[in-house]
């Protein structure tokens, strides 16, 4: 079985192909350098660049693996949750395809695609249900219950900004490029003084499972106009106290939902999945809790990915869970 599979939810223009359970070829056209003249994701301009990019991404996939479209037995596409204008990309190339060459298309949630990242190079018996969830990135946070594979309860998510879109705002109130993640945790990571906890913790109602970062981003905006002038080492201290700041809660909160939901697994997802310090903060909890703990096996199984989206068909194909469809598949709601 050769399934082809799109991910264009966002600025990455990804493409994987897999037969069963085994990677041929993936290859993904990052936007970041555009991007990082504005600070943030204009969503035309993401849009623009998944169409210039999209056939030749397609055209490596193929020709690495020495497939033919015509030999593709299943296409799948990130339909919801992402941009607009940035979904019509993928799922207009990939209805035309299937249409073209009447070949099953099948509709893909890009945050479930997230979550069963975590199943990327691991054998499906490894994570056991029920289950509860983290997924952190720039567009989404939230935690979710699964009594099993296709069952997910959402306990609670983000009532503003993201963690990750918290870390994008921060990085550019300092100057830094984006996405911000990645440098706000480089800089944390060279911190060499003491914890002062400079910044609050939002934990909002420590009893359930909402988040916001708002306050903590504004918190962030004060200390860096009060500084005025910001040097290597006050750039270092703000990413450490913020990271500190973002990462005990969320770690707080998906220790509390397996103790209230009776699970014994802990899952994490998304792009900020990739972050060494929230990994080894829920680890560890998770170690004293009692809870087995998993997070992508890759930190580019964490980014936007089509191989993600491929695992998730993989299973829906395998144990039947989607409706066959040839030629269209449309926007849905989230």
């Amino acid at each position: 079985m050769k399934i082809l599979a799109f991910e264009t939810s966002c600025d990455d223009t990804s493409i994987a192909l897999f037969e069963d359970e085994r990677l041929i070829a993936m290859s993904t056209a990052s936007q970041i350098k555009i991007h990082n003249k504005t600070g943030w994701v204009v969503p035309e301009v993401a849009s623009r660049e998944h169409a210039n990019a999209i056939f030749d991404v397609l055209q490596e996939v193929l020709d690495e693996g020495d497939v033919a479209l015509q030999d593709i037995d299943y296409i799948g596409v990130t339909t919801h949750p992402g941009l607009i204008p940035s979904l019509l990309t993928g799922i207009t190339v990939a209805s035309t395809i299937s249409h073209s060459l009447k070949i099953p298309i099948l509709s893909i949630n890009h945050i479930e695609a997230h979550i069963f990242s975590n199943f990327l190079e691991r054998k499906e018996s490894e994570i056991e249900f029920p289950l509860v969830c983290l997924t952190v990135s720039g567009g989404h946070n939230e935690i979710y219950h699964m009594s099993d594979m296709w069952t997910r309860e959402k306990l609670g998510g983000t009532q503003d900004d993201s963690a990750g879109e918290a870390f994008d705002k921060v990085a550019k109130m300092m100057g830094l490029e984006y996405p911000g993640w990645p440098v706000v945790s480089k800089l944390a990571d060279e911190y060499k003084g003491v914890s002062s906890k400079l910044f609050p913790r939002s934990y909002l109602n420590k009893s359930q499972f909402n988040f916001s970062f708002s306050g903590l981003k504004s918190a962030v905006k004060r200390e860096v106009d009060k500084r005025w002038k910001l040097f290597l080492q006050d750039k270092q201290e703000i990413s450490y106290e913020f990271q500190a700041a973002v990462n005990e809660v969320l770690c707080y909160k998906i220790i509390e939902a397996a103790k209230q939901k009776w699970v014994e697994t802990v899952l994490l997802a998304g792009g900020v999945s990739a972050n060494d310090d929230l990994r080894a903060r829920i680890s560890e909890a998770s170690k004293e809790n009692g809870f087995t703990f998993f997070c992508p096996t890759k930190k580019v199984y964490c980014m936007d990915n089509a191989a993600m989206i491929w695992i998730l068909m993989y299973y829906r194909v395998k144990y039947g869970q989607f409706e066959k469809r040839i030629g269209t598949v449309w926007i849905e709601k989230w």
